[in-house]
């Protein structure tokens, strides 16, 4: 299973890095009616989910303490964002966050993906590293990628691409 989360993870960056690839920084935080999460928020959420994901198998935090509070659970857009939350700020980071995250799943004995999940507190929810690494991979950031589609549609953008 892991060169399928490896190859999800790899799809999906790839799409995330060309929903905003024609956007400018002034764009990215863009807030219409209707749509939830602007391109900064998405997209620094997603960054800090990996490193969340990756701390479960074992990766040291390598975000700002900052990250918490601008994109971790529970935080919401601003429409003023951290001088580290620009374009290209925010597509280096989500290139270091897949490439560390592929780091550790290339890594892993395959066999450790039924190990209980180290963090006891989400394990009733994600009983195993297995159950968490397909939500946050595939499920969590399938769910933001397709945000990103729809604001994108609410600021006049046309889609680009599909997402397989």
């Amino acid at each position: 299973m892991v060169p399928e989360l490896i190859s999800c993870l790899d799809l999906t960056v790839a799409f995330l890095r060309n929903q905003t690839v024609d956007l400018e920084d002034e764009e990215m935080v863009l807030q219409p009616t209707g749509a939830v999460n602007h391109a900064v928020w998405t997209l620094g959420h997603i960054i800090y989910s990996f490193q969340a994901i990756a701390g479960e198998l074992g990766v040291k935090p390598w975000l700002r303490e900052d990250w918490e509070s601008s994109f971790g659970y529970g935080s919401l857009p601003e429409p003023v964002v951290p001088e580290h939350a620009n374009k290209l700020a925010l597509l280096s980071a989500l290139e270091d966050a897949s490439r560390r995250l592929r780091a550790a799943l290339l890594a892993m004995d395959e066999r450790s993906l039924a190990d209980p999940l180290p963090d006891e507190k989400s394990r009733e929810l994600f009983p195993t590293k297995a159950h968490a690494l397909l939500q946050v991979v595939a499920g969590h950031t399938a769910y933001h990628a397709g945000q990103l589609t729809a604001w994108r549609r609410a600021i006049g953008r046309k889609p680009i691409g599909v997402f397989i």
